[in-house]
């Protein structure tokens, strides 16, 4: 019998299996203390340091350049360790290097704009190997009829976290100050590595041939794999395609929601929740959907469908026309969870075991090497064109990428089928 994504029932259900419930459970307290540094972090620097706008924008670049400047080789590093082990001396690492901010600025010691881009450079690179160790190690927690599952209570989570974690940050900021609001983030990483050392599951050893061959090699063999195997290219090159024009989006959507809007901070910080709560309810129905419609047909049935409310963005106009742009924006974000958790879940179950590290640091480096090019043509095309033609082209380009997933052989599929 075919073996599929979802024509096989799992086993037993997610919530009472031991060891996702751990990893799943460390893993949403990380994300929530994630979001709080996103705040914390910039705000130290101003508050502390009084850094300039563009020194802040550096700190914040420092933690997405490791993406674009390790994740290659760290594709193939990944494939030679053991996972799990690789999870928590991360996270054990990311705790100490959190921590070390809020120790700064004890009596008698001086906390530093480099020691904040040290920390986020370093954290960034922490993070780019937990990333895609962890897209590894979860086929390995989980069966294939389970991937689907287990990735949209992630999604799910991972959007509860971007909605409540800057609100967190901002009453931690508030009580404890920018610096210490960062000790909650460390005691996450502590939490996530105390999960993860709870997981009983043995990991398969790592294949001995992977140790021989040289870093080189295995980056080009994950590249190849990428981009040779027919559906996986277009997956990532949809995937690629909407970061770049979703970029754009993002460079404008401030100064489009504050200038043309004409909203307060705090309606800005009301609307852009409204995207998170949409992920979520992605993440919740991204299962539901998968079953009812396939595995596989899912992936380019939800960005058509459900990203089309989109262009009512770029409709919004002041007063109660303002309401248009957090309706796209909550689609959007469900679309985009949706999406993302049905093409994860199809290339873990695609890739053979030993190549799962490179192939999610591939696809890391190419899909996320498109939006720094995004953030940047956004402010020139805003600048040029002005913000809400430049939102009509996001949406639009945000739209099209779909047609790479949609002209091809998953069109003709319902399910991933078994690769064996």
């Amino acid at each position: 019998m075919t073996d599929t994504l979802t024509d096989s029932a799992p086993r037993r259900s997610l919530w009472r299996h031991r060891d996702f419930l751990l990893l799943w459970g460390g893993q949403s307290v990380s994300e929530i203390g994630s979001a709080i540094t996103v705040l914390a972090l910039p705000l130290a620097a101003v508050v502390l340091l009084d850094a300039s706008t563009f020194q802040v924008g550096l700190l914040t670049a420092m933690s997405t350049v490791p993406f674009l400047l390790v994740a290659l080789p760290a594709g193939a590093l990944v494939d030679r360790a053991a996972k799990h082990r690789l999870m928590m001396w991360c996270d054990v690492g990311r705790l100490l290097l959190m921590a070390s901010v809020p120790l700064a600025t004890l009596p008698g010691l001086h906390l530093t704009y480099l020691h904040l881009l040290i920390v986020a450079l370093a954290a960034g690179v922490l993070t780019v190997f937990f990333d895609v160790a962890y897209q590894s190690y979860l086929p390995v927690l989980l069966e294939r009829g389970e991937l689907v599952d287990g990735n949209g209570k992630l999604g799910t989570t991972q959007a509860f976290a971007q909605f409540a974690g800057p609100s967190l940050g901002g009453v931690l900021v508030g009580a404890l100050g920018a610096a210490r609001a960062l000790i909650v983030d460390a005691a996450s990483y502590g939490l996530s590595a105390v999960s993860l050392l709870l997981i009983r599951m043995p990991e398969p050893p790592p294949h001995p041939s992977h140790k021989e061959r040289r870093i080189r090699d295995g980056i080009k063999e994950g590249l190849h794999f990428v981009v040779r195997h027919p559906i996986l290219r277009k997956v990532v090159a949809c995937t690629g395609t909407s970061n770049l024009f979703s970029s754009m989006l993002l460079a404008v959507e401030i100064p489009f929601m504050v200038r043309t809007l004409h909203l307060t901070p705090s309606g800005v910080g009301a609307v852009l929740s409204l995207a998170a709560v949409g992920g979520m309810v992605g993440g919740l129905v991204a299962r539901p959907l998968a079953q009812r419609f396939g595995s596989a047909r899912i992936i380019w049935l939800a960005p058509l469908v459900l990203g089309l409310p989109t262009f009512l963005a770029p409709l919004a106009t002041p007063g109660w026309g303002a309401l248009f742009y957090p309706a796209g924006l909550t689609f959007f974000g469900m679309m985009a969870v949706v999406y993302n958790v049905a093409q994860v879940s199809y290339r873990q179950a695609i890739t053979p075991h030993a190549l799962l590290g490179r192939m999610n640091a591939s696809v890391r480096f190419i899909v996320w090497g498109t939006m720094p090019l995004g953030a940047l043509l956004g402010g020139l095309v805003g600048t040029w064109l002005g913000l809400r033609p430049t939102l009509w082209i996001a949406v639009a380009g945000s739209y099209a990428a779909v047609a790479w997933v949609f002209f091809s052989p998953l069109r003709r599929m319902r399910d991933v089928p078994d690769p064996g």
